[in-house]
């Protein structure tokens, strides 16, 4: 049951944009919000704040998700302080855009290191402590490319492409002990990632919206808050698109 008192929700990459948008969604005075950013990230006192205005209590943590000494000792504060893990939103990610003829090994090696590994390293921490509970909730933040590729992007819709993969996997390995496993799949969401793109490449993107607009990061975090809830229960396995009619 994830509805029920005292439960602790964790979400990676949860200082500003879609990750911020999911604590401030399941934010309440029966849940306690654990985050992490990296590097260093001023936003992540404000996510705090902002959690904590609609009476809830939010905790960030700076730690690298691809680390996993980091990541061990994230877990290790949870459960000293509240005993359990009810839900795990994988949520970081970096992009590292370019052509694939001129992309760099490292730009490949460090997209696909925080958004597929990070994500790994963390379900396997959190898999460990539901299984032990006989239940949770894990989301993992994919993306429309992740099913439609992009050009200029192959490193970023090769981790979102593995990211769904992994979901699928992991949903059937735990589904025995009360576990489900999802993903969200956003579009073009406005969030600091989009902030920067040229207005050409911008309004060739939302051509390819039927709903002819971006969406929001809470459009996102609404998803997600369906998907740990209790009305979800019997839903598993599953890449839900928020994207504007992008895929269909």
């Amino acid at each position: 049951m994830t509805d029920q008192v005292g439960r602790t929700v964790v979400i990676t990459g949860g200082s500003r944009g879609i990750g911020r948008a999911i604590c401030l969604s399941l934010a309440g005075p029966d849940t306690d919000i654990y985050f992490n950013y990296y590097p260093e990230d001023p936003a992540a006192e404000e996510t705090e704040k902002l959690v904590a205005d609609m009476g809830g209590k939010a905790v960030g943590v700076c730690g690298n998700v691809a680390s996993e000494e980091d990541m061990t000792a994230f877990f290790k504060k949870i459960i000293d302080e509240t005993g359990r893990v009810d839900v795990l939103v994988n949520n970081a990610g970096i992009t590292r855009d370019g052509l694939l003829v001129r992309m760099k090994e490292k730009d490949w090696d460090d997209v696909l290191t925080i958004n597929l590994k990070g994500a790994f390293i963390c379900t396997k921490l959190a898999s460990k402590i539901m299984m032990k509970q006989r239940s949770g909730r894990i989301i993992n933040t994919s993306s429309v490319v992740g099913v439609t590729g992009n050009a200029g992007q192959a490193n970023y819709s090769a981790s979102k492409a593995g990211l769904i993969g992994l979901t699928k996997t992991v949903a059937k390995e735990l589904a025995p002990r009360g576990i489900t496993v999802n993903a969200v799949a956003p579009g073009f969401i406005e969030s600091d990632m989009t902030a920067d793109l040229p207005e050409k490449a911008r309004n060739a993107m939302l051509e390819q919206i039927p709903l002819g607009r971006a969406g929001q990061p809470e459009d996102v975090a609404g998803v997600v808050a369906f998907l740990v809830s209790d009305t979800a229960s019997y839903l598993t396995g599953q890449v839900i698109h928020v994207s504007g009619g992008m895929f269909i």
